[in-house]
């Protein structure tokens, strides 16, 4: 297989790094990003090609990522997760049906988005020669790289905070992941990870210290762009803690653009926040390039519970260029419109998917966008993963049933 990197650089100074060697951050402490030569990648595969490919899920854009052998591909049956459209929650979202589409990321291995970013990262810590990762969480990181680090048979080592969602801690350890629970926020188990690692020896894969998870997240926009036929949509809603996803597909739409393969008005891109964590809304409302510190930073969406983000200037750049904004909604707002969607529309979404469908209906209420928009959500994780309501409502078998209460 042809591998197409030509460099990876700094994505403040533009400063260039050598591509198949271990790296993390720039020297200037900033996300690096990995680089393509587009025009020969260009000349030697085609749309065409992507679209009769048959690797699984999103290997089929192998030649848009950085792995260079095919033996170093990690894969656990990855699949193109799919669109569905919220007909019958449209009317409670303030639109008429049609117009809004849910990219389920749920369907992926370990149930989230996060097998995009952490199967690449793993795909090429196998590649490099690594052999112990670790990874702050707020939970479904964790368990994708636990996973798909053990189907590499690399060791890892995850460090959540105590409120975590006990089922995530369960599955990351259920996968062969060495869990701990941390008295502190998810930054501070990454302060935690980044003193380890002269006595420990792990790589740290924490959230844009390393280069390759944002190119699992890209696929997200490359695989959209597909399903759509080379066309997006007018709207992206997005929920955004460290935002790798919404940076990843920004980027694949440049690059699709650039490659001739896409030629349309970019969308609007719209990143979704808790309103007891925005750190991104709070800058983007203040016209900041970088956001403060969130404090006491609290919200039922555990994934999106990030009071500081490392890529927070990349986020904002997105959205400006793209027209787009930021947004925060409660967390009554979005466990209401979770059960809403789950009981019309019969899509069980995590709290995170559903506060992009709060905050569509929160745009769509305060005339920040038309419901003539096409708008995109994507739910990251299936709603398994988090509680639930509990069942009260008894029959007893013994006793004479009244069949009223059915109707």
């Amino acid at each position: 297989m042809t591998c197409y990197v030509s460099h990876l650089e700094c994505s403040v100074t533009g400063e260039k790094y050598e591509a198949g060697r271990i790296h993390t951050v720039s020297v200037s402490g900033k996300p690096l990003l990995v680089r393509y030569d587009l025009g020969r990648l260009g000349s030697e595969v085609s749309r065409e090609d992507i679209e009769n490919s048959t690797e699984p899920g999103f290997w089929r854009y192998s030649p848009l990522l950085p792995v260079s052998k095919l033996d170093n591909r990690v894969s656990l049956g990855e699949v193109v997760t799919p669109l569905v459209r919220l007909n019958s929650s449209a009317e409670f979202l303030g639109v008429g049906s049609g117009s809004i589409i849910v990219k389920d990321e749920s369907r992926l291995p370990t149930g989230s988005f996060k097998a995009r970013g952490l199967g690449l990262a793993v795909s090429m810590a196998k590649e490099l020669g690594l052999e112990h990762l670790a990874i702050p969480t707020n939970g479904n990181a964790g368990s994708a790289l636990a996973a798909y680090a053990s189907r590499a048979g690399l060791s890892t080592t995850v460090l959540c905070p105590d409120n975590t969602p006990e089922i995530n801690t369960q599955e990351t350890m259920a996968q062969g992941g060495d869990t701990y629970l941390v008295n502190g926020l998810i930054g501070e188990c990454g302060h935690i990870i980044a003193d380890g690692i002269e006595e420990v020896g792990w790589f740290p894969v924490s959230t844009l210290k390393e280069p390759y998870r944002i190119e699992g997240k890209k696929t997200m926009g490359i695989e959209l762009a597909e399903q759509m036929e080379w066309k997006l949509p007018e709207l992206i809603f997005y929920p955004t803690g460290g935002g790798t996803g919404l940076i990843g597909m920004w980027k694949a739409f440049a690059e699709l653009t650039e490659l001739g393969w896409m030629d349309c008005p970019m969308p609007r891109m719209v990143a979704v926040q808790s309103d007891g964590c925005a750190p991104i809304v709070k800058a983007w409302e203040e016209g900041a390039d970088h956001a403060e510190f969130w404090e006491n930073a609290e919200t039922e969406a555990s994934g999106i519970r990030v009071p500081s983000a490392l890529g927070d200037f990349l986020i904002l750049r997105a959205l400006r260029e793209s027209g787009g904004f930021a947004i925060a909604v409660s967390d009554e707002d979005i466990l209401r419109t979770a059960a809403e969607i789950g009981h019309r529309d019969g899509l069980l979404m995590c709290p995170e998917g559903a506060a992009t469908a709060a905050a569509y209906k929160s745009a769509i209420d305060s005339g920040l966008i038309s419901g003539d928009e096409t708008a995109v959500l994507f739910n990251t994780a299936t709603g398994l993963k988090y509680p639930m309501p509990e069942v009260t409502l008894r029959v007893n078998k013994d006793e004479e049933i009244e069949f009223g209460q059915f109707l």
